[in-house]
């Protein structure tokens, strides 16, 4: 069942960005008088479609392969190598006897539509949810570093300060992407002391392979939160509220020092001590391979604020963020290009999607990523390859700058160049994302 609830947030999120997508070029054509003679959500390859009707002179429906949509636009060269049109002499309704700079606009209505949906998203969801966050001068007991924070220098207890010299007030910018895209400086308080700690280029790359816990969490006491039904833990008498005050006659106050302990007992008993009200009580619980006992941790430790904003309050705030997550995205995609981040750990297909989106449908969670998406369709379809949006706004722009158009001949080469270059994208990244997922 939680599959079905992924896959099919999936299809819902995705087809609200294609439809909206597809929309932008649709209302941009028909306001300069183009006509459009298709309106696809996904793709009626092979002339096979699972739904479809007529309204005005459009045929609208729904393809059986969903790698995205399309609107077919008289007299252009898509997607669909229809040339046949072409061959006689330009119409005033067709795209290609309309000037370049409309032609243009046409291009990225798509890419404004997505760009606008990201703010919106963003903005409503600042509205309605606000921003909760952990105030960092408050996080007492510092931050854990994972196997990443203590390659670069990190240790459990610091209290980061400040990222490249800037004043922090919420804890998730240490695992911002100001930090997270390297060659960034966290200042440190340890023991009383200032230091300041370099954190790498290759950083990203590290918290694609390991996951962000392997870079800082906050510390936290040992509080026992939800307990394993027939588990370990439950088994050996561990209690919601217990806190775990000694392991193996070690006194420990955190959690990072309880799973160290933990570590070392795999597949052994462990004696542990908990406080219960004001009783101590004594356990022996055994440990998994994995270095578990069975119960989840309380974070009662985390304080959290929740700062709520009015309607034009929350405009700024929601931009900022989709231009933040558009910005990611670039700086992703540049790092992928320069070598400082392999392409098959910066890469998300399909699978990994449906898994962001979880098994349960969470109404935030849900716009959240739909959100994101929208900001990262845009830029994929701003890139320069010819058959997307970029590719065909570049030519319009070498157009307008040379002062004539450029070959049907070489717009039909370009255009199943890009069609082959964009179905190996797919195939690399379905692929990766099989083995990512699927094969471990």
């Amino acid at each position: 069942m939680d599959g079905l609830v992924m896959a099919g947030q999936l299809l819902l999120g995705l087809s609200i960005l294609i439809i909206l997508h597809e929309a932008g070029h649709f209302f941009a054509a028909r306001a300069f008088g183009i006509k459009v003679e298709k309106f696809y959500l996904f793709f009626d390859a092979w002339g096979y479609k699972l739904f479809s009707f007529k309204h005005k002179d459009v045929e609208y429906g729904i393809g059986w392969l969903p790698l995205g949509g399309y609107v077919k636009i008289a007299g252009m060269i898509d997607e669909s190598m229809d040339t046949d049109q072409l061959s006689g002499p330009p119409q005033p309704w067709e795209f290609r006897s309309k000037p370049a700079w409309q032609r243009l606009i046409v291009m990225l209505g798509g890419i404004a539509v997505n760009i606008v949906l990201g703010i919106f998203i963003f903005w409503m969801l600042t509205f309605k949810a606000g921003e909760t966050y952990i105030p960092n001068d408050q996080l007492v007991n510092g931050l854990v570093p994972g196997k990443i924070g203590k390659e670069i220098g990190l240790q459990a207890g610091d209290r980061v300060v400040a990222v490249n010299g800037n004043p922090i007030k919420r804890f998730d910018e240490v695992t911002s992407s100001k930090v997270l895209m390297g060659n960034s400086q966290l200042t440190i308080e340890r023991n009383n002391t200032t230091k300041t700690i370099a954190v790498p280029g290759n950083v990203l790359e590290k918290v694609a392979d390991y996951g962000i816990g392997e870079f800082v969490t906050p510390r936290m006491h040992a509080w026992v939160g939800d307990v394993v039904a027939g588990g370990n833990a439950q088994k050996a008498g561990l209690k919601v509220g217990d806190k775990i005050i000694e392991a193996n006659n070690k006194p420990l106050q955190y959690l990072d020092e309880l799973k160290t302990e933990l570590a070392a007992a795999k597949n052994q008993t462990i004696a542990l001590k908990a406080l219960r009200g004001t009783d101590t009580v004594s356990l022996n619980p055994a440990v998994d391979s994995d270095g578990q006992i069975g119960f989840a941790a309380d974070v009662k430790d985390l304080p959290q604020q929740t700062q709520m904003y009015g309607l034009f309050e929350s405009l700024p705030i929601g931009a900022s963020k989709a231009w933040g997550a558009f910005m990611d995205n670039a700086r992703g995609i540049g790092k992928v290009v320069t070598g400082q981040v392999k392409a098959q750990k910066a890469f998300t297909g399909p699978v990994g999607i449906a898994n962001m989106f979880g098994g349960q449908f969470d109404v935030l969670k849900f716009w959240s990523l739909v959100g994101l998406l929208s900001m990262a369709l845009a830029l994929m379809n701003l890139l320069p390859i010819p058959a997307l949006d970029g590719g065909h706004a570049t030519f319009l722009i070498i157009e307008m700058i040379k002062g004539k158009p450029l070959s049907d001949k070489f717009m039909e080469k370009a255009q199943v160049v890009g069609f082959f270059i964009l179905i190996a994208l797919m195939v690399f990244v379905l692929g990766n994302d099989i083995l990512k997922h699927v094969i471990k």
